[in-house]
């Protein structure tokens, strides 16, 4: 009899155990094919694995091709930036703040039926960087004071030469340098501007070859190569928020994912995104360990 009892309850439990594990979500996370997005999946695929989802990571994907699998059902999360959306997706290009910019990409998305969760603090925008030295001596601390201090250049005589880095799609595209010129007032010749590779920018300003580079404002080679982001005091720079993007039908079956999501996104901001992305690109770390620290540090594992 003792036997029997001891027989049905283990049927019972295993009969539980199978029921869970059927009932567990397939959730498939993707990610973009840079640091910030490989930690960004990462942590996304751990801490739903923690909340009991089965999760297949899928990251490593160019931005239209990632679009592209979330569209066709492929990807079920990602995290996706607002900038990104309106410009690339949809082409929208008038100037919008940052709440205006996440209204206006989550109601255009929901038409797709892509829900935009709420958006992190990470802002992975544009920004001019100058090395913090040069920041100190010349008091720099913004867009502006970086015009004046090239204004003041062009005025000595002889005219002294301020060089900038800019990737080759920035220097020439109608948002690009031009338009930054003139609403802060300053103007560079041809042999000020040089083109090239947005990661040779981070080296060149590190080893003193520019007086300034276009970087963004997340990168962990900010801080790693002692540089300083100069404040966009005049909001050229469009936002970046980075933001859990679902599908809506994955939203629908699962009720609780995104009170989960939204208490990620609340975590996350853009100096601990700047400073696990040189743990990542500067102190070689691996990237499911820098998420994995993450995540318990900030109390989610």
């Amino acid at each position: 009899m003792k036997n029997l009892r001891i027989a049905t309850i283990l049927a019972f439990t295993l009969c539980l155990l199978g029921m869970a594990q059927a009932g567990a979500a397939n959730l498939v996370v993707g990610g973009k094919n840079f640091t910030e997005q490989l930690i960004l999946s990462s942590m996304t695929a751990q801490y739903l694995k923690a909340k009991g989802y089965n999760v297949d990571l899928k990251n490593g994907l160019g931005t239209t091709i990632m679009r592209q699998a979330q569209e066709s059902g492929q990807l079920d999360i990602v995290w996706d930036y607002t900038g990104t959306s309106l410009i690339v997706y949809n082409k929208v290009n008038e100037k919008l703040d940052m709440e205006q910019s996440y209204q206006r990409v989550k109601e255009l998305d929901a038409a797709r039926n892509l829900i935009w969760l709420n958006p992190s603090a990470l802002n992975n925008t544009y920004a001019l960087a100058v090395p913090q030295k040069e920041a100190d001596e010349e008091g720099l601390n913004t867009i502006e004071d970086l015009a004046a201090r090239i204004n003041q250049a062009h005025e000595r005589n002889p005219p002294q030469k301020y060089l900038i880095g800019v990737d080759f799609e920035f220097a020439s595209r109608p948002d690009g340098l031009g338009p930054l010129m003139a609403l802060y007032g300053f103007s560079l010749d041809r042999r000020e501007i040089k083109q090239m590779d947005s990661g040779l920018v981070y080296t060149a300003l590190r080893n003193d070859q520019l007086d300034v580079g276009l970087t963004y404002s997340s990168d962990g080679r900010i801080q790693g190569f002692n540089l300083k982001l100069l404040e966009d005091s005049k909001h050229f720079f469009p936002f970046y928020s980075a933001t859990p993007v679902v599908r809506k039908e994955i939203l629908d079956v699962n009720p609780q994912l995104a009170d989960q999501l939204n208490a990620l996104s609340a975590k996350i901001d853009t100096a601990k995104m700047a400073e696990m992305n040189k743990k990542v690109d500067i102190d070689q770390l691996p990237i499911a360990q820098v998420a994995a620290d993450f995540l318990r540090a900030e109390g989610l594992l």
